[in-house]
């Protein structure tokens, strides 16, 4: 009775967790009552451009987009294996988990032993020779079963920090998944865009081509008639080859981008096609918020943090490793020279008791281990702040890039018709030659680099606006990680 009345006073010990309890430390800077970009001319966002939660890319209207974005998340690799990792950290936790519980293993055997010999219908198995007749002298039978418990009774919870550093560890693999979807849906907003701007580079340099060769045979037709010169007509030759030289190389850049779609949304390149098209017809703005809603709209942030939550449990199970290790164990074995009486009171033999293992000298592993346990920690915190200023310099990059591009595509739209101006008048003028060719030469030039760098602009405008939702987080928060395992009734040391 009394021993009954010690072990329940064990089991009925206070959980209690050694360590420090998390609290979430602060960003290296503060966010700022708004972002930088939003006090200079700010323009406020078209009525489409909110970015739900969800599909974020239907903010370009693009039905093509729509439909490539979607499949992300059925095929594409790479969010398959952050899926995969995602369920093995959840797997891990209930690993974890099965060690607040008492485990059972059972065995059972069955024996025959004897001494002489047995004869057998080929030949003799020698057991034991004790006479020269070869007979068996004499056989025992022996039967065993039973079953051990071993419970670890987690008095400072060193398994309870392990639960709750693995969970953290999970949370951060979630948002590590949700990190991995939302870079694979940007990526390929951002290589669909550059396929139709590609496209769109492709129409000028076949409009540039038809141009051109008008332009050589106008030349021809001058040298004909004697009044310009063979290097006139070499110069308008030149142009003409640069051009197709420029409309074949395009079939190159619009390959790469079809085939980084392709791979991005699972498929090899050889099953994926996509058929040219326009990009989309306009370029929406997003407005960003408020910096400190950021540090919820982030995945990775939420990642960096929840690493920060799972190292500093981390600690507590380094130090619980100073205290001693409390188990509880049971062992019943039933033995019998037969069956029928093999699981009787009187064959059983069992012992039951509570065990004490502590660790005297270890010459300083314990303390180094809580010491690198602490510097992990002080690792995942400033990986945090990192992860967080990189993001503020991510969104302020593309808010500086979204309003500025606009006004340079404004600027550039100008300068493209006062080029295509000046290239009309210049062949104009050397059809009746004021002009030398030269003069048309640099023009068509100017033209062609003018539109060219419009383009190169209006490509600039939807990859930053694709850049800016990707840094605003695709509208995920915060809030879509899966809950932490519940950790109750524990009280610190």
């Amino acid at each position: 009775m009394k021993r009954t009345a010690a072990l329940l006073c064990l089991l009925s010990l206070p959980g209690c967790l050694v360590g420090p309890d998390y609290q979430r430390p602060p960003p290296a800077s503060p966010p700022t009552a708004e972002f930088k970009e939003r006090g200079i001319d700010f323009r406020p966002a078209m009525p489409r451009d909110a970015a739900d939660r969800g599909p974020w890319w239907q903010i370009y209207a693009d039905p093509s987009l729509d439909r490539l974005a979607a499949q992300v998340d059925v095929s594409n690799q790479t969010l398959k294996a952050s899926e995969a990792a995602y369920r093995q950290a959840r797997a891990l936790v209930r690993q974890d988990q099965s060690g607040l519980y008492p485990s059972i293993t059972a065995s059972a055997s069955a024996q025959q032993t004897g001494t002489g010999a047995l004869r057998g219908g080929g030949g003799t198995t020698i057991i034991t020779t004790t006479n020269q007749s070869g007979n068996i002298t004499s056989t025992t039978g022996q039967y065993s079963g039973g079953g051990v418990l071993t419970w670890e009774i987690d008095v400072w919870g060193s398994i309870r920090r392990t639960v709750e550093a693995d969970s953290a560890a999970a949370q951060a693999s979630a948002g590590d998944l949700a990190a991995a979807r939302l870079s694979a849906q940007a990526d390929v907003a951002i290589n669909y865009f550059s396929l139709r701007i590609s496209d769109q580079r492709t129409r000028l340099y076949q409009a540039t081509v038809a141009a051109y060769g008008r332009s050589l045979q106008i030349v021809r037709n001058q040298v004909d008639a004697g009044i310009a010169s063979r290097v006139d007509l070499a110069q308008a030759q030149t142009l003409y080859e640069q051009a197709r030289s420029l409309l074949v190389a395009e079939g190159i850049a619009r390959a790469q981008f079809e085939h980084a779609i392709a791979v991005l949304i699972g498929k090899a390149p050889a099953e994926f096609s996509l058929e040219p098209g326009p990009p989309p017809a306009e370029v929406p703005t997003v407005d960003a918020g408020v910096p400190s809603a950021l540090l919820e709209r982030r995945p990775d942030i939420a990642s960096a943090e929840r690493q920060m939550a799972s190292a500093n449990a981390k600690i507590g199970v380094a130090q619980a490793a100073y205290y001693p290790s409390i188990s509880l164990g049971g062992a019943v074995t039933f033995l019998s020279g037969g069956l029928g009486t093999l699981f009787q009171l009187g064959s059983s033999v069992w012992s039951l008791g509570p065990q004490l293992a502590a660790t005297l000298v270890d010459g300083g592993a314990r303390a180094a281990q809580v010491e690198g346990a602490r510097a992990s920690y002080d690792a995942t915190v400033a990986t945090y702040r990192q992860t967080v200023l990189t993001a503020f310099q991510q969104v302020e990059d593309a808010l500086v890039q979204q309003r500025i591009l606009v006004q340079q595509e404004q600027v550039q739209r100008a300068a493209v018709a006062a080029a295509r101006e000046a290239e009309r008048l210049s062949l104009n003028q050397y059809r009746i030659g004021t002009v030398p060719y030269t003069t048309v030469v640099q023009t068509q030039t100017s033209a062609l680099s003018a539109e060219q760098t419009l383009l190169n602009i209006r490509q600039s405008r939807l990859v930053a606006s694709a850049n800016l939702v990707k840094a605003l987080g695709g509208g995920w928060r915060d809030v879509d990680l899966p809950p932490p395992v519940p950790i109750g009734g524990l009280t610190k040391r």
